[in-house]
């Protein structure tokens, strides 16, 4: 846990270096946005960064699981953004899509650093290597993508946005990927990586519920609604990012369940536009349900099936 929160400081140093100016986006892009520039390193165990080259754009599969698995989630989250949302990698600009691979010894982790992915390879208890879930490693790219566009701030309510939005755009690019809709969706993150049957790390669908008796973890602590809400202190979960956001993801379960298809084309599209067109850095669950209602009205026009989805899923959790 420690190990974490310093690797996650390092990232909201960079955020704040960009919403402050002192950091500029990276010139690093590709010249043709098909290609996704991806480049997967082996750390070999070592806490040391980035690591040694081992599979590039073109290269055929390593044999490695950890690498070539960094390297397809990259490439399916890549189009994702691409393909549904026109956007050009993480940062829009055509960003080179780093990771790094064996990071340390039965490390518990994936992070975004605020420059690459960088995954662990668990510790064979607790959790297996974290590029096993297409939505893990979706998710910690999506945190790149908050921090180019409305780069919440990782703390309090704007950082349990900042952990939903990043579970929303995962959960859609393994929907997508897969070929799920709304119905077929499974609304799980991390469902391999942590060990055991029936356990995974966050659902979307039922906060709370993820993983029930777990002989390390206990229960699930999340909650669905704002009767669930933990004010915390910072030095808690820097205000319970990660307790507190099961409640914005059950109020984009419940919409996207209510709107019905393909998440990413209805109020995915809602999600993601708010995201990079509306919100600010210190946004709270209120001002984010206002907003994605605002944006569902220009997006899909007033009365329209999608707002009264969004608006059905921020009054299911007592946002509204």
């Amino acid at each position: 846990l420690e190990q974490s929160e310093a690797l996650r400081g390092e990232r909201s140093t960079v955020q704040s270096q960009l919403a402050s100016g002192e950091m500029t986006r990276p010139d690093e892009a590709t010249s043709d946005p098909s290609d996704v520039g991806r480049r997967v390193l082996d750390a070999r165990g070592r806490e040391m960064l980035p690591g040694t080259l081992i599979r590039s754009e073109g290269d055929p599969p390593s044999g490695d699981p950890a690498v070539d698995e960094a390297f397809a989630g990259a490439g399916l989250t890549y189009f994702f953004y691409r393909d549904e949302y026109g956007r050009n990698s993480i940062d829009d600009r055509g960003l080179a899509m780093d990771a790094t691979v064996h990071y340390g010894v039965r490390f518990n982790n994936a992070f975004w650093n605020g420059r690459r992915m960088v995954y662990g390879d668990g510790d064979g208890v607790l959790f297996t290597r974290f590029t096993s879930d297409l939505d893990i490693i979706a998710h910690e790219l999506s945190h790149g993508v908050i921090q180019y566009e409305a780069n919440l701030a990782y703390e309090f309510q704007p950082g349990a946005l900042h952990e939903s939005f990043a579970d929303v755009l995962g959960s859609m690019v393994k929907q997508r990927s897969y070929g799920h809709d709304v119905s077929q969706a499974d609304w799980l993150i991390g469902d391999k990586v942590l060990l055991g049957e029936g356990h995974a790390m966050r659902s979307l669908k039922a906060p709370g519920s993820a993983y029930v008796n777990h002989p390390v973890l206990g229960n699930d602590p999340q909650g669905a609604t704002m009767d669930e809400y933990q004010d915390l202190s910072f030095s808690n979960d820097r205000g319970g990012v990660h307790l507190n956001s099961g409640i914005p993801n059950h109020a984009f379960y419940t919409a996207a369940m209510e709107r019905g298809r393909n998440a990413w084309e209805t109020v995915g599209r809602i999600w993601y536009r708010a995201l990079c067109d509306r919100l600010r850095s210190n946004a709270d669950f209120p001002t984010a349900a206002a907003t994605l209602l605002e944006v569902a009205r220009d997006e899909f026009g007033p009365g329209s099936l999608e707002e009264k989805a969004v608006e059905k899923g921020w009054r299911e959790v007592k946002v509204l």
